[in-house]
């Protein structure tokens, strides 16, 4: 099928590696990365088609290299496939070390998604558009998923899954700019503007506001998308502030950036 003019861009989600979600040999397990990258595939596929997506089938994964506890995993999704139901989506995920800055890319894979047939499914599905590059800038775009562990008893997102959210995005965004060992020291006003529903997309910006001689200030704002109808809702803004600590856990004054 052929490519339309517009361009949108890759669905990207960034994640940290906790030891929960690594081997005895403190890497990512296999499962815990097949799972982000299958999650980022049916973002992809669903902001394209607004349609039911299921997963039908993955092509060979080979795991080039392992992503190590504490690492950055940054996975992301784009179309190398459309069909008149199904489409393909080809998904990497790269490690980085948050203060070295250093990158690998461990796993590669191409995902097969369906669009379940009903009322609502327009079929066949869009012509595939062109994915723009996601640019390395000054602000961080990542792609979350709302799923009913993290709702109350309304279907919406609880504030705390916000919360975390935000504060994981704004430490990406701030450990990237630094490359500094970061802790937060604070969270300032937080306003939730719209709720977030079960099954949306939340996109999250983070922004580096302000870097002083030990600290850094990043504003964080929540997008949420239905992926069935596209519509986007500004859900939420907070910011917070972090620090650098030594070895000892103690400030220390952030080193100077040579671009």
């Amino acid at each position: 099928m052929s490519k339309t003019k517009d361009a949108r861009p890759a669905v990207q989600l960034i994640d940290i590696v906790f030891p929960g979600d690594t081997n005895h040999h403190g890497t990512l397990f296999g499962g815990v990365a097949l799972a982000q990258m299958d999650k980022v595939a049916f973002l992809a596929a669903s902001r394209h088609g607004r349609a039911p997506f299921v997963t039908a089938s993955s092509q060979k994964i080979d795991f080039a290299a392992p992503a190590q506890e504490g690492d950055l995993v940054e996975v992301t999704g784009h179309l190398v496939r459309v069909g008149t139901s199904s489409l393909d989506v080809e998904v990497e995920l790269v490690a980085e070390a948050p203060v070295s800055g250093e990158r690998r890319l461990c796993t590669r894979g191409r995902f097969t998604l369906v669009a379940r047939k009903g009322p609502t499914t327009k079929l066949p599905l869009p012509a595939m558009f062109e994915c723009a590059p996601i640019e390395q800038s000054s602000v961080l775009r990542l792609a979350e998923m709302v799923f009913p562990g993290q709702t109350n008893h309304y279907g919406t997102l609880y504030g705390g899954d916000a919360l975390r959210m935000m504060g994981k995005a704004a430490f990406i965004a701030a450990t990237r700019h630094t490359r500094e060992v970061l802790v937060m020291a604070s969270s300032d006003r937080i306003d939730f503007v719209a709720p977030i529903r079960e099954g949306d997309m939340v996109e999250l910006v983070a922004e580096v506001k302000m870097t002083g001689r030990s600290s850094v200030r990043v504003a964080v704002e929540i997008w949420s998308e239905d992926l069935l109808s596209g519509v986007r809702v500004h859900a939420a803004t907070a910011a917070f502030t972090f620090v650098a600590v030594n070895e000892m856990g103690t400030s220390k004054t952030i080193r100077a950036r040579h671009e």
